[in-house]
């Protein structure tokens, strides 16, 4: 059994009915959109633990092993990728299912109160299917003249969105779930999309100090060419239009276009 249909379409009714995210000033960048969907999963009676600063997913479901990661986005702005901070999407975690929701509000609200522009909940593995890799963060002393000061290797991860991902996402609300997986019946299927495994996976990296180059490893991945199928559904009064995958190469490339862009901010 997954909630998963169930919270998305409360989601969607509460943005049909025009129920607005209420930001509690300029400077809650960050809980404003969990606050609206936390009180979905309270419309729903569902028992969840409550989201700390540090914990992922941000929202675990109490009777059920699923978990709701957050991530809301301006618009327009930055929607092509986005900081995973120190966890690598995925699709699974401590034995719990994940999934993600992408929210985009108005970049400039005129106030305190704005809409959800459009949404999409997607299983986690949909982003990356390799539930294997455990982060940490490592250091080393003995940097510097005197060979004290501590070097830390506190890795960011940059994940593309739905909206980078899958053509027809943006202005919808959209459920992304792998094919198979258990949805309410009223649910519309409006797309199939296959993930396909590349040839090669990076295991290790190495950073020169005096050069500032950084070098992947790269070795062949066991699973190359494995594909993933993931079913694409709207709420039955949603609009039907299509959701299809974008090419490989015109995923790169608008990463690498939203990448210079940052790198440009930074200058």
């Amino acid at each position: 059994m997954s909630n998963a249909s169930a919270i998305f379409k409360a989601c969607v009714q509460a943005i049909q009915r025009g129920e607005l995210i209420e930001r509690e000033g300029r400077n809650d960048k960050e809980f404003h959109f969990q606050n609206w969907f936390k009180r979905r999963l309270e419309t729903l009676d569902i028992n969840f633990d409550s989201p700390g600063r540090n914990s992922y997913p941000d929202f675990r479901l109490v009777r059920f092993t699923e978990g709701f990661e957050l991530k809301g986005l301006a618009y327009p702005g930055r929607e092509a990728d986005y900081d995973c901070n120190s966890q690598v999407p995925r699709g699974e975690h401590n034995g719990r299912q994940v999934y993600y929701v992408f929210g985009r509000y108005p970049v400039n609200p005129d106030g305190n109160n704005y809409p959800v522009l459009d949404l999409v909940l997607c299983h986690g593995s949909f982003l990356n299917a390799d539930n294997t890799y455990v982060h940490k963060n490592k250091s080393f002393r003995g940097f510097g003249s005197y060979g004290d000061i501590l070097v830390r290797d506190r890795k960011m991860y940059v994940a593309p969105t739905p909206f980078a991902l899958a053509e027809g996402t943006a202005h919808r609300r959209t459920l992304i779930v792998p094919n198979g997986h258990a949805v309410d019946s009223d649910m519309v299927e409006v797309g199939t999309l296959t993930r396909r495994e590349v040839d090669q996976v990076v295991v290790a990296y190495s950073f020169d100090l005096r050069t500032n180059e950084l070098a992947t490893t790269k070795v062949a991945n066991p699973n190359a060419g494995r594909e993933h199928v993931f079913k694409a559904y709207r709420v039955g009064d949603d609009p039907a239009d299509a959701v299809t995958l974008r090419a490989r190469n015109q995923i790169l490339a608008g990463l690498m276009a939203a990448e210079a862009v940052v790198e440009d901010d930074e200058d």
